[in-house]
């Protein structure tokens, strides 16, 4: 058998029992059976399988069975009194909580007399029995023992099967067996062991409030193979799955690939589920594997000043890569180039980037750091970015800013590598190939999403949330409907949704609605009528995607300003303010007001720039500064991603005001 038994703790449900129950060890010695075991005793084999469920596939030398032996010394009076019942129909939104507020009976109680709801959600339309009066162990004892496999109630006839709410995960019977605690066993590592979740595992236990070693406690009989215990050491802990987190959220949580997590927990190769338990690396804990440590949430949400942390000031080479197609100039005429420049967005853009890399250096300079900035024409095409590289000296580059592009990014990371040079791309918001030495410091739409969704989730308590998804997002309305079941639908027809059915899902107090579309006519439609029934109604719009849709001259910015609309952004609303400075420079450098492009060509480079004059290298400077920087408009906080190199998941959660006026509803 697996567990050495010490049985100093048995069945924490009884607080008195009509035959008091003794329990003693047996060492198996050389030659011994369960038959034989069992005859030593005087009980059955059953009683001996009924504690040692493992017994059954065989027992070996030296292990430790528990075995049943009689207690006469003591006998208590059984209450002659025997437990009543009402039986009770669940209805919408019922809890065990409010059943036994209504009954004036422990949830425990309720449990104790309805045991599949150890392991399962109380569901609408079953029915459960309720204990009234005074409660007779001999009832409890029968509530309590071995229990057959629970068969769902039927809440209907055309659905004989419940299904459980979404993110559950259910035990698939309501058997159960004993499990010994052993020295340093944790709650987590125990649900893990048995395939449950803790909340099970505590349903199941309710009077256990601390874990004692040689406890005995009861929990599910799935067992995880390969795994039968589960200490960890100072490297590892664990982490409960939390509802909608994937493999690729939780590989950037974590710092590690998803291979790797896949062999520190087998049973994902089963998939990922709510509720599993997972072994992961110590929040700040040193791991062998090169990747960079997880340093927590609690830490990416401290801000960092990284102009009081300089302390190398050794000149930086830092080299920048951008499409300026210099190569379209000709020689007799400037006025092509300017015809070029008005005529290419991404010459613009380049520019417009160029201008604030060189406005942060000279601040950068301001500041003790200096840097030796080189500057090449990648012509927008990946063969002139390697061409770039093998004739050119990277051999002391710090870092390399840009490509803006995806594919030219990916051929600069690709070639720069194997010398282990930091490649920054700024601007693209794609999903890119693994480098180790990639960094994308923009999020990408699905971290946007997902940040948006963190935000209504943990804000929406209180809330009438009414969700709008066209079928293009039908994935990202179940995910909104998991994490808030009680939310409502209203689904579009066509290109609209009808008013009279908005207004009827309209409450006196908050209303929160979230639309999922990029089809400007159902923006523009919704947006319409909703700014109708703001006049009698507090209406909230929300969307964990703002595509270019909203910035529609046919949608209208006071529609969405009263309608108080919230939606992530990489960038923030400047301050004009706090900016006068930085704006006044720049318009007397350049002759014009920076633009988002130049503003964001600042905060990236005067990043870099402080990280390299803080740390060794880029590298070693995410280590030492765990936190989150930022800047004018923009916010830095990189995490490894899953498919090698890093990420920034920084970002903001906008509100826009009726005065049509930006500021921060959240500040992940």
């Amino acid at each position: 058998m697996k567990y050495l038994l010490i049985v100093s703790f048995l069945f924490q449900f009884f607080t008195t029992s009509a035959n008091a129950q003794a329990y003693k060890y047996h060492t198996v010695k050389k030659g011994e059976n369960v038959f034989r075991i069992a005859q030593e005793y005087k009980i059955s084999e059953e009683e001996i399988y009924k504690y040692n469920p493992d017994a059954k596939n065989g027992i070996q030398v030296n292990e430790k069975l528990v075995i049943p032996v009689s207690n006469t010394t003591s006998t208590q009076t059984q209450t002659s009194s025997e437990t009543a019942f009402v039986e009770h129909k669940v209805a919408k939104k019922e809890t065990l909580y409010r059943l036994s507020k209504q009954y004036n009976v422990s949830i425990d109680d309720i449990k104790r007399f309805n045991k599949h709801l150890y392991s399962e959600e109380l569901k609408t339309g079953e029915t459960v029995k309720i204990p009234t009066g005074q409660i007779s162990e001999s009832s409890v004892a029968e509530a309590i023992s071995e229990s057959k496999p629970v068969t769902p109630t039927s809440t209907s006839s055309s659905n004989p099967s419940p299904t459980p709410s979404a993110g559950t995960q259910v035990m698939q019977t309501g058997k159960t067996r004993e499990h010994i605690v052993l020295e340093k066993e944790t709650r987590y590592g125990i649900a893990r062991k048995y395939g449950m979740t803790v909340a099970e595992l505590d349903d199941m236990n309710p009077a256990v409030e601390m874990l004692q070693p040689g406890m005995m406690i009861r929990v599910g009989t799935d067992v995880l193979k390969d795994e039968p215990v589960i200490i960890l050491d100072d490297r590892f802990e664990f982490y409960e799955v939390k509802p909608q987190e994937n493999l690729f959220r939780l590989s950037q949580r974590f710092g590690l690939s998803q291979d790797s997590l896949k062999e520190l927990n087998p049973a994902l190769k089963d998939g990922l589920k709510y509720g599993m338990i997972l072994k992961v690396p110590v929040k700040g804990g040193n791991s062998n594997s090169g990747e960079m440590s997880y340093t927590g949430t609690e830490k990416k949400n401290t801000k960092m000043d990284l102009r009081k942390n300089i302390n190398n000031r050794s000149a930086k080479e830092l080299v920048v890569l951008l499409p300026y197609h210099l190569n379209k100039v000709q020689d007799d005429s400037i006025s092509n180039y300017k015809d070029i420049i008005m005529n290419e967005r991404v010459v613009r853009i380049a520019l417009d980037f160029y201008s604030g890399v060189r406005m942060a250096v000279d601040d950068a300079k301001s500041m003790g750091i200096s840097t030796n900035l080189r500057t090449f024409d990648t012509k927008q095409t990946a063969g002139e970015v390697i061409n770039l590289i093998n004739s050119q000296n990277f051999r002391n580059v710090n870092a390399v800013i840009g490509p803006l592009l995806q594919e030219t990014t990916e051929a600069a990371a690709s070639r720069l590598e194997g010398q282990n040079i930091p490649v920054i791309n700024p601007l693209s918001n794609r999903e890119m190939r693994g480098y180790k030495n990639l960094f994308q410091s923009r999020p990408t739409e699905e971290i946007m999403r997902y940040a948006m969704m963190d935000f209504i989730a943990a804000n929406s308590s209180g809330k009438n949330v009414i969700i709008i998804a066209d079928p293009k997002n039908a994935s990202i309305k179940s995910q909104l409907s998991s994490m808030m079941p009680s939310a409502r639908f209203a689904d579009p027809s066509g290109n609209a949704v009808s008013e009279q059915k908005l207004a009827s899902m309209m409450n006196s107090g908050k209303n929160w609605v979230i639309l999922e579309t990029d089809n400007l006519n159902l923006i523009s439609s919704v947006t319409s009528s909703l700014n109708r029934q703001a006049r009698n109604h507090d209406i909230t719009l929300l969307t964990t995607s703002k595509n270019n849709a909203y910035d529609n001259d046919l949608i209208s910015n006071n529609h969405l300003g009263k309608l108080k609309f919230h939606y992530p952004s990489v960038d923030k609303e400047y301050d004009t303010e706090r900016t006068k400075d930085f704006i006044d420079e720049y318009e007397k450098r350049f002759g014009i007001e920076p633009n988002q492009y130049a503003v964001r060509g600042y905060d990236l480079t005067l990043d870099v720039l402080l990280r390299l004059a803080s740390a060794n290298n880029l590298y070693e400077s995410f280590e030492a500064f765990p936190g989150y920087t930022e800047y004018y408009e923009s916010k830095f906080h990189y995490l490894p991603n899953a498919e090698g190199g890093y990420i920034n998941d920084a970002l903001y959660i906008l509100k826009l005001n009726e005065d049509l006026t930006i500021s921060n509803a959240d500040d992940f």
